[in-house]
C-alpha cells in the first residue's frame, strides 16, 4: 500500500533524529500525567508507568532499538543529576525536623536497607532463582547507578538490576502510600523515610507531589539508603555467601 510505504519512509527519516525520541519521551510523560490527574491523582495511574508502557509499545511496534531511542532520551537522562541535587532544597527547609530525628532516621535507614535487600534475595532464592539473579535483585531499592555498581561487584547482572530498580520504584510509588495507610502510618516524616528507602527516586518524586515534609525525608532516605546498601550489602554477602 503506497500510504503505508510513505508513512514508513517518514518514520525512518524522523527516527534518525534524536529530537524525535526526546519529544516522544516528553509527550508520553505528559500524557501519563494527564491521565494521573484525570483519575483524581490515583497512585495506580502512575505517570512513569504509563509513559514506560507507551514508549515500550511504540519501540516494539516500530522495531526501534534502544540505542537509537536513547540517543534522544539521554537529554532527559542527563537531568537526573541536577534533579537529585535539587532535592536538597526541600531537605534544607525541613532541616530542623531532620536534626531532631537524627538517631531515628539512621536506625530506620539501616533496618530498611537490610530488610529491602535481604528479603528480596531470600524470596528469589526460595523461588529457585540462580545466584546471578539473586545478587541482581538484592540492591533493587537503591537508585539505579549505585544498584548497578553493587550488583556488578557482587557478581550479578547490572542490566537486570536496572530493570528491577525501575520496577521497584514504580511499584513503591503506586502501592507504598496505600500500604502505609493500611498499617496506620500517618506521620509525614515516617512516610517519606519509608517511601524513599524502598522506592528511591521514583518514590521520592511521588512523595514530593503529596507533601513537602514527606518529600524531604524521602530524598534524604534515598541518599542514605544508597550509601548504607553500598557499605552493608557487600559485608553481609561475604559473611553468608
Amino acid at each position: 500500500m503506497p500510504q503505508l510505504a510513505e508513512l514508513h519512509d517518514i518514520w525512518v527519516y524522523l527516527a534518525a533524529s534524536p529530537l524525535l525520541h526526546l519529544t516522544l519521551t516528553l509527550v508520553a510523560f505528559q500524557a501519563g500525567t494527564w491521565i494521573y490527574r484525570r483519575t483524581g491523582n490515583n497512585p495506580l495511574a502512575n505517570p512513569v508507568l504509563i509513559a514506560v508502557v507507551a514508549l515500550v509499545a511504540l519501540l516494539v511496534a516500530t522495531d526501534t532499538d534502544y540505542a537509537s531511542y536513547f540517543a534522544g532520551a539521554q537529554f532527559v537522562h542527563f537531568l537526573i543529576g541536577p534533579a537529585t541535587v535539587a532535592l536538597a532544597i526541600p531537605l534544607y527547609r525541613q532541616f530542623a525536623h531532620v536534626r531532631r530525628s537524627g538517631i531515628a532516621i539512621l536506625a530506620s535507614i539501616v533496618a530498611g536497607s537490610l530488610t529491602a535487600a535481604l528479603s528480596a534475595a531470600a524470596i528469589a532464592w526460595a523461588l529457585g532463582a540462580g545466584f546471578a539473579s539473586v545478587v541482581s535483585i538484592a540492591p533493587k531499592s537503591v537508585t539505579a547507578p549505585v544498584a548497578m555498581g553493587i550488583s556488578e561487584r557482587l557478581g550479578g547482572l547490572p542490566s537486570l538490576t536496572a530493570a528491577l530498580v525501575i520496577l521497584t520504584g514504580i511499584t513503591g510509588a503506586m502501592l507504598g502510600p496505600l500500604a502505609l495507610n493500611l498499617i496506620g502510618v500517618r506521620d509525614w516524616r515516617a512516610r517519606g523515610l519509608a517511601i524513599g528507602t524502598a522506592s528511591h527516586g521514583i518514590g521520592t518524586a511521588r512523595a514530593l507531589q503529596v507533601n513537602e515534609v514527606a518529600g524531604a525525608f524521602a530524598g534524604l532516605a534515598m541518599g542514605l539508603n544508597a550509601l548504607a546498601t553500598a557499605i552493608l550489602l557487600p559485608i553481609v554477602w561475604r559473611l553468608f555467601f
